[in-house]
C-alpha cells in the first residue's frame, strides 16, 4: 500500500524551525538573542541559538535545516563584529551551493551608544542575507519616544526600522540592558515566528 502523499494542511501543520545566529563580546547580545528565543519560541516554533565563534558542524546543519535565520551580533566601530565577519565569510560555501536560497531572515544588535552605527551593521545583516538569495523581514514596529507623550520604555525606543536595535550603558553589565530593548527583540521573534509560518503554510498550499 503506498502512503499519501501529504497534504497542504499537514505539511503547515509541522512547526517552523528558526535559528538565531549570534555573537556576543560581553553578554549584552547573549540576552537579546534569548528574547528573540522566547519570543519565537511563544507561538510554538522550534528554535536553535547559535554562538557563531564556537559553531560546530551539527550547528551548520541546523542553519541549513531552519525556515528563518536571525543574525545578530553588537555593534563594534561602526559595523558587526569579528567574530560575526568571519561566519558570515565561511557561510560563503552555503552561497555557492544556494544553500539557504528563500529563507527569511533578520537581525538585531546593540551597542553604547542611542544610535552608535547601528544601522549599518543592520545593513550588513541585510546585504548578507540579500546574497543568499533570503528574504529580509523587518521590525514590522514604529518608532517610538519620539514625542513629549512618549517613553524610553516605548517598543522600538531608538527607532529602527531595518530590525532590532539596542543601547546599553558601556559601563553595565548585561543586567543593563534595557527592558525595552529585550522587549523589542522579543517582538522581532514572534514577527519571525510567524512570518516563517505563514511562508511555510504558503509555500506547502502551492506544492499540493
Amino acid at each position: 500500500m503506498t502512503t499519501p502523499a501529504p497534504t497542504a494542511s499537514s505539511a503547515a501543520a509541522v512547526p517552523p524551525v528558526v535559528a538565531i545566529a549570534y555573537h556576543s563580546g560581553f553578554g549584552h547580545t547573549s540576552v537579546l538573542a534569548e528574547a528573540v528565543r522566547e519570543g519565537a519560541a511563544d507561538t510554538g516554533v522550534t528554535v536553535h541559538l547559535v554562538k557563531v565563534d564556537e559553531i560546530t558542524e551539527e550547528q551548520w546543519a541546523l542553519l541549513d535545516a531552519a525556515d528563518a535565520i536571525v543574525f545578530g551580533s553588537p555593534t563594534y566601530m561602526g559595523t558587526a563584529s569579528g567574530a560575526f565577519h568571519v561566519f558570515a565569510e565561511a557561510t560563503s560555501k552555503r552561497w555557492a551551493t544556494r544553500a539557504w536560497q528563500d529563507k527569511l531572515a533578520a537581525g538585531f544588535t546593540n551597542s553604547g551608544a542611542k544610535s552608535g552605527d547601528k544601522l549599518h551593521t543592520l545593513q550588513f545583516f541585510a546585504v548578507l542575507a540579500a546574497q543568499h538569495g533570503m528574504h529580509w523581514i523587518n521590525l514590522g514596529l514604529p518608532s517610538g519616544w519620539h514625542s513629549s507623550t512618549s517613553s524610553e520604555n516605548d517598543l522600538n525606543r531608538l527607532g529602527f526600522y531595518l530590525g532590532a536595535g539596542a543601547q546599553t550603558d558601556t559601563d553595565r553589565g548585561p543586567d543593563g540592558v534595557h527592558k525595552a530593548d529585550i522587549a523589542t527583540a522579543e517582538h522581532l521573534g514572534r514577527r519571525v515566528a510567524t512570518q516563517a509560518a505563514v511562508y511555510a503554510a504558503g509555500r506547502a498550499a502551492a506544492a499540493a
